[in-house]
């Protein structure tokens, strides 16, 4: 289903920024689209953008306040499209005008002139048990029944959870990712490009049926990536965001 969603040139995409106070760099490149220093055509947002969002768990938003409200004005004027990742889900009480994709949307087929493009978070089609997994965390009930044992606990549950994830190392070079990705798409998908991230492996591999792109994390040295002009060889440009812009 392509939600009448085409990419644009000179769209930005960011992968994996897993932003909380401990890494907070994502901080300003928001701040330079917002104020349009960085002036994208369209803000694409591969999941993991923050280390720990959760709808319905208000206690997450409080430490994300300033993100969630500068993505929020970003998409009055700007399409904002935002594929929940593992990090952060169950997000369309948190964003007002974002086009949010959670994972049973994901890969997203969008068109890009006369390219045929998928793009994903990248664990939608994990293993049996982490599907399962997944189904569990982001149910509204078990949701619900989480806040208030939390709220009941002084927020115990989610400190603990936030400072386990900031321990995690998010820029390990994963020595079978190629062949991974070779045994896992096969003849899958009929395209001529596949985009997701969370591996955070910065790599393209190129495959019998199409190019996979697997995004650089912005966790990891801040990476972001522009679309180019189908007139180019790469289709995505790479920049390193830098505090002294």
């Amino acid at each position: 289903m392509s939600h009448n969603i085409e990419l644009r040139e000179g769209a930005c995409i960011i992968s994996d920024a897993h932003y909380s106070p401990e890494r907070p760099e994502l901080l300003g490149l928001i701040k330079a689209i917002h104020s349009k220093e960085l002036p994208v055509t369209q803000l694409i947002l591969m999941g993991d953008i923050f280390d720990a969002l959760f709808g319905c768990i208000d206690y997450t938003y409080t430490t994300n306040t300033e993100m969630i409200r500068l993505i929020n004005a970003i998409a009055k004027d700007t399409e904002v499209l935002y594929f929940e990742g593992n990090h952060d889900f169950n997000l369309k009480v948190v964003f007002e005008n974002v086009k949010i994709f959670p994972i049973a949307q994901q890969p997203l087929f969008v068109p890009y002139n006369d390219k045929k493009i998928y793009l994903a978070h990248g664990d939608f089609d994990a293993p049996f048990g982490y599907q399962l997994y997944t189904a569990l965390i982001r149910n509204p009930f078990i949701l619900f029944i989480l806040k208030y044992i939390d709220i009941a606990l002084n927020h115990r549950i989610i400190n603990k959870i936030e400072a386990h994830l900031e321990k995690k190392d998010d820029c390990k070079e994963l020595s079978w990712f190629e062949d991974f990705i070779q045994k896992r798409f096969g003849k899958r998908f009929v395209c001529d490009y596949f985009i997701e991230g969370h591996f955070h492996q910065n790599k393209t591999i190129q495959l019998s049926n199409f190019t996979y792109i697997n995004l650089g994390a912005f966790a990891c040295n801040q990476r972001y990536f522009i679309v180019k002009s189908m007139q180019d060889k790469e289709l995505l440009e790479e920049h390193q965001f830098s505090k002294e812009r």
